[in-house]
């Protein structure tokens, strides 16, 4: 059984070390401590040293403290002696007081690659916040570090450990920290370990790292979450005896034995975010009571689940069978829901011993650096074959795969997936709302590149649809040929996963740059002509993009990986920044402010419709947002970096739309149309549908009929306030039937 501890016994300078060490060599099964008791006297006297030299210890704890505690945690991950001193001597080699050449000459070459790997992690934080350095070295690169880091968790996962260690003694030394830093700590911590600490399957970290980040970033949801939890614990705590003990007598009476059951407590972070993922009230989510069963074997779990079933009523659709298709990261047990005594609800989880060690300790449990420990099924292999993904993408896709990266890490719910069959019955795990193109590209690359269909249980079906669990897939191919691009239109739904996005996308950078330049040119010349705009230096457009050139923002148009619109937002800004030298091609001849509506929230392409703040993130003015719409309830606007505005994103893409904020006092400028079309009945009233839906004012309009060509033309003058909103006009009106040139009108 697993042990958790979240107290670590340490006192000032840890006068009874020779205690502790014999309980962490109990714990990791060490039959020599003199290593770590060594590492343990150095750390000490670096931090001594860092005492009288009057060093300022960061969170306000020195490197010795900081290595015991993190050499805690990890003897109750029953780690090898030759991470626990690295876990000591880290911080250490952090704060500068120690070297790593002083390391592997004491202490040996694979603990100092130990340490060197934790400190290579800090790439993680550099991708999220690129303003900070790698600790190893400024003069590597981001990406660099990103592989290397990469490199040394698939070939050693303790690094992954240590730092995860690393990261929970940190935020809990947060307490008495000042905001700036709980805020910063939490998020990279919430964004990057925890999922980390979920996607290797150490569960007693990824709970405290994901409660104590949300702690800090949202206090409000947290302390309400905590007040309703504590309230009901003592009521709370006698029911789940009441249950224990029912349960006990029922399992041991059909013949089940050498069994365990206990109540777990349902952490904070996790009872929130179900709430506000399935917009429930704090007493509809069912496990907040809830109790745990281990039985020794897989039959046995079956046929508890079938005692817990006849006893109490079982609750429509709140049943997973983790063990016959278990998550992502290798977690099995049997999660269900019933109507238990007294009516209350209460979920109940089944697993065996072996499980519910792997499902708190995860590549611990059975990582290959334990000398004669035995292997499970390959899980081990499993668990980290997403860190191999990740490096092949790396080495395919090069910049571009560190993105895909920090998706990958982000996404925390992987019970939101879809296990699907190739032809010769190997399972494929792939996120929910994955098409055959995603599955091809999971395969192999070159066969997505060549995916031209696919057979779904025999049958043809259209490459954006969307599978389900236990369908088996077939992909169809060509010789040659490559994706189209299509794929990459989000609205058309043929590619939902990122590495299959960004492997699309890489095929186009690949091909004939000249093309690509004449591409983009013809598109942004067509753009530039639409609006009216005059010649622009692109090169001095290229920095907007992080790009170098003009001629890679021509590439990247043609390529698809930039669209129009961004491009002309960025022309008006230069614009109007060279304003000084010259005529600006976007200025008010008359500018006139219009009011805006009570919403202080528009609804983009759609029009009035009811809206209210996002508790979960508070957007305010000036945060870029996004909104859900919701049943009954209007459109929930969120920050567009809001974690549950993301997981609804993957649940329901087609439920997030666009919306921006008004404004009090909106500034909208005369823009002069020019439309030409076929002449014909409700031309000029579906082109002013456009314009009302656009929330575009009209203040004059001229037709003419052509009778010779039975054509009709139009000039009417419209009130806009960007060039991002005339473009975006421009195009749906070129969209209405039998319109053959639409342009802005230049006297």
């Amino acid at each position: 059984m697993v042990t958790v501890r979240r107290q670590v016994p340490l006192d000032g300078q840890y006068s009874d070390l020779p205690a502790w060490l014999d309980s962490v060599a109990e714990r990791c099964h060490l039959q020599d401590t003199a290593v770590l008791e060594r590492a343990c006297a150095r750390a000490e006297a670096c931090e001594k040293a860092g005492d009288l030299a009057g060093r300022r210890w960061p969170y306000g704890i020195g490197c010795y403290r900081i290595g015991l505690e993190m050499a805690e945690i990890l003897a109750d991950l029953h780690v090898d002696g030759e991470a626990l001193p690295a876990a000591v001597l880290y911080r250490a080699v952090r704060e500068g007081h120690l070297s790593l050449l002083e390391v592997e000459r004491e202490f040996g070459e694979t603990i100092a690659r130990m340490v060197e790997g934790v400190l290579r992690m800090a790439a993680i934080s550099a991708v999220l916040n690129p303003t900070r350095k790698p600790v190893l070295g400024q003069q590597e690169g981001q990406l660099d570090n990103v592989r290397k880091m990469l490199v040394a968790m698939v070939d050693d996962v303790r690094v992954a450990l240590l730092k995860l260690a690393e990261r929970t003694v940190i935020i809990r030394a947060l307490k008495d920290g000042d905001e700036e830093r709980r805020l910063k700590v939490s998020r990279e911590i919430f964004d990057i370990y925890a999922p980390l600490a979920h996607r290797l399957g150490v569960g007693q970290l990824k709970w405290e790292l994901e409660d104590l980040s949300f702690r800090y970033l949202q206090p409000g949801a947290y302390k309400k979450v905590a007040k309703l939890l504590d309230e009901k614990r003592l009521d709370r705590e006698a029911y789940i005896v009441k249950v224990i003990d029912e349960l006990k007598g029922h399992l041991a009476r059909s013949g089940i034995h050498d069994v365990q059951v206990d109540g777990r407590a349902k952490h904070i972070y996790s009872i929130w975010r179900k709430m506000q993922k399935k917009h429930l009230d704090f007493y509809e989510v069912y496990d907040v009571r809830a109790v745990r069963i281990l039985v020794p074997e897989v039959r046995d779990c079956y046929a508890a689940l079938g005692v817990v079933h006849s006893l109490w009523q079982h609750v429509p659709k709140e049943f997973d069978d983790y063990i016959a298709t278990p998550k992502e990261n290798g977690y099995q047990s049997l999660h269900t829901a019933v109507v238990g005594p007294d009516r209350k609800m209460l979920e109940v989880q089944i697993r065996t011993y072996d499980m519910h060690e792997d499902a708190e300790l995860g590549v611990c449990a059975h990582w290959h650096y334990k000398e004669g420990a035995r292997r499970r099924k390959g899980q081990d292999e499993h668990k980290i074959a997403w860190l191999r993904q990740v490096l092949e993408w790396h080495d395919e896709l090069g910049e571009a795969s560190v993105t895909n990266m920090v998706d990958d890490f982000r996404a925390q719910d992987s019970s939101e997936r879809v296990y699907v069959f190739t032809p010769d019955g190997h399972v494929v795990a792939l996120e929910a709302g994955a098409t055959p193109v995603d599955f091809a590209y999971h395969i192999h690359t070159e066969v997505g590149h060549r995916c031209r269909g696919a057979k779904v249980n025999g049958h043809i079906v259209p490459l954006h649809y969307r599978l389900k669990t236990g369908e088996q897939v077939e992909i169809l191919t060509t010789r040659e040929g490559g994706p189209s691009r299509d794929w990459l239109t989000g609205s058309l739904g043929y590619v939902r996963t990122s590495s299959a996005r960004a492997r699309i996308q890489q095929w186009f950078k690949r091909q004939d740059r000249d093309t690509h330049i004449a591409q983009g040119r013809a598109i942004l010349e067509k753009e530039m002509s639409r609006l009216a705009l005059g010649q622009v230096d692109l090169d001095k457009l290229a920095p907007q993009f992080n790009l170098k050139t003009g001629e890679d923002v021509l590439v990247a148009l043609g390529a698809g990986d930039l669209r129009p619109a961004h491009v002309v937002n960025q022309v008006q800004g230069l614009l109007e920044a060279d304003a000084p030298q010259q005529e600006l091609e976007f200025v008010p001849r008359k500018a006139t402010k219009r009011p805006a509506d009570s919403s202080d929230i528009t609804i983009e392409g759609v029009g009035n419709l009811m809206t209210h703040i996002a508790a979960c993130c508070q957007p305010i003015p000036g945060d870029s947002i996004m909104g859900y719409i919701t049943q009954g309830r209007g459109v929930t606007v969120h920050r567009a970096d809001c974690p549950n505005l993301l997981s609804m994103q993957a649940d329901d893409p087609r439920r997030v739309i666009e919306v921006s904020w008004g404004h009090a006092d909106r500034i909208s400028y005369p823009v002069d149309i020019f439309v030409r079309a076929w002449d014909r009945q409700g031309l000029l009233r579906d082109l002013l549908s456009v314009l009302a839906n656009e929330r575009v004012n009209v203040t004059a309009a001229h037709t003419e009929s052509h009778q010779d060509d039975n054509t009709a033309t139009m000039l009417l003058t419209i009130e806009i306030s960007t060039l991002g909103n005339l473009g975006k006009v421009l195009a749906r009106m070129d969209q209405l039937p039998g319109v053959l040139e639409v342009r802005r009108y230049k006297k």
